[in-house]
């Protein structure tokens, strides 16, 4: 007999006992009277145990196990195992389960958990940020009706696939604009894992690939192409005399600007490598602006007024490239300046740096063009850029000799008002000791200079 029997028993035995003896002694009735009261009070005690239990099991609290005697005891003991053990296997399934949404909370990119109907279950907060859904309020919607896109539709209803499909890469309607690339991957009967990445400055850099290919592609067709045609009279005997010289003169101009257009390319190609640092020492940019200020005027022909002023302060970094950076100022100044401007060189304390700053009285810039001056190839006007000799990279160049140096490029300018194009330079980048050019001693140096 199991153990669990055992304390009813004995009662039950006890009472039959007690029931023989009042037979014995006091007669049948006495005897029968004991017998039904005994199992009587044996019902009730368990009808009692039985509604703590039917009690408990409403609302099971491993605190409040109700105490019992006998085998009622043991009922209520191996309640409490199992019920202490369904909890501590609960803790760790949630605990599991938070840990593995902290883990896709952490991911660096967006997951979404859809069901057959292409219904959102879950989404973790990239998937939030990327999409523009919120995973409460929008949890059991159709991802499709808050993501419209053209073929998205078509895309995610797909055969079911063991392994992730081929990508689809979308663009957002956010301003601006970003680039998703999204992959599913089918799980379960009918449920699909959608994860979602920002390749916007992916898409870009590829943009941006291309259109350099192509512009440089038309940059070096034109003057091949002039080059060519002249080469092919030349060679067939068409041209002679003035005219020859005349083609000789164009041909020699046309391979200067691809020569131009080349040592561009590879200045630019050597300050965008990661494995070329700036070589910090000591930049007397005093007399560099004084040597600008002689160039300038060599380079003007006495077309336009260019003065200049220069602090005696020092500078640390690449004397070269400073050097190529504040000359594509300079001679960007000079190209869009009408004849009888005033271009001025400016170098002088500015906040807490200092400061090169190249204005002048020009035609000036629209304010939508600004943002994309330092583009490559990027031309406001690409007929009047042709015509005096511009590559298109100067300013390009610029912005990367000034990124090497934590430096930054504020543009200022408007139509026909002129353009102010100034290069700041943090205080970290001053030197105590600057050498100064012996004529800086104002600071000035007269238009007459």
């Amino acid at each position: 007999m199991s153990i669990f029997w055992v304390a009813p028993a004995l009662r039950i035995g006890f009472v039959v006992v007690l029931s023989l003896t009042a037979l014995v002694v006091a007669g049948p009735i006495t005897a029968l009277a004991i017998l039904a009261i005994g199992l009587f009070g044996f019902v009730l005690i368990q009808l009692r145990y039985l509604d703590r239990l039917r009690r408990w099991l409403r609302a099971p609290d491993v605190a409040r196990v109700p105490d019992g005697w006998g085998a009622w005891g043991d009922v209520f003991s191996e309640l409490y195992r199992v019920h202490r053990r369904e909890e501590q296997v609960q803790l760790r399934l949630g605990d599991a389960l938070k840990r593995m949404e902290l883990a896709t909370q952490a991911l660096p990119d967006g997951v979404v958990l859809l069901d057959r109907e292409l219904r959102i279950d879950w989404c973790n907060s990239v998937a939030e940020r990327l999409l523009g859904i919120d995973r409460v309020s929008d949890r059991g919607r159709i991802l499709t009706n808050l993501v419209r896109y053209p073929g998205l539709v078509a895309w995610l209803g797909d055969e079911p696939m063991e392994t992730p499909g081929q990508p689809m890469v979308i663009e957002t309607t956010t301003v601006p604009p970003a680039f998703l690339s999204l992959q599913v991957a089918r799980f379960g009967e009918h449920d699909s894992l959608l994860v979602l990445r920002d390749v916007t400055a992916v898409e870009r850099t590829e943009r941006v690939r291309r259109d350099f290919i192509a512009n440089v592609s038309h940059e070096l067709r034109t003057p091949l192409t002039v080059i060519n045609g002249y080469l092919e009279h030349m060679v067939s005997g068409d041209i002679d005399g003035a005219l020859r010289t005349r083609a000789i003169q164009v041909m020699f101009d046309q391979s200067q600007r691809m020569t131009r257009l080349v040592e561009d390319l590879l200045t630019l190609s050597r300050l965008e490598a990661g494995d070329n640092p700036v070589v910090d020492s000591p930049v007397d940019v005093t007399s560099m602006v004084w040597a600008l200020l002689e160039e300038g005027r060599s380079l003007s022909a006495g077309r336009h007024r260019i003065e200049a002023e220069a602090a005696p302060i020092g500078l640390r970094g690449s004397a070269e490239e400073l050097r190529s950076a504040f000359a594509n100022l300079l001679s960007n100044a000079i190209r869009y300046t009408p004849e009888g401007g005033l271009i001025r060189l400016t170098w002088k304390a500015d906040g807490d740096g200092v400061a090169y700053e190249v204005s002048d009285t020009g035609i000036g810039i629209a304010p939508e063009h600004i943002p994309r001056l330092t583009e490559r190839f990027y031309r406001v006007d690409r007929s009047r850029s042709r015509e005096t000799g511009g590559t298109g990279l100067g300013l390009a160049i610029v912005k990367h000799v000034l990124l090497r140096h934590q430096a930054s490029l504020v543009i200022e300018s408007a139509l026909g008002r002129g353009a102010v194009f100034r290069c700041r330079f943090p205080r970290a980048r001053l030197l105590v000791d600057g050498v100064v050019d012996p004529r800086a001693v104002s600071g000035r140096v007269p238009a007459s200079a």
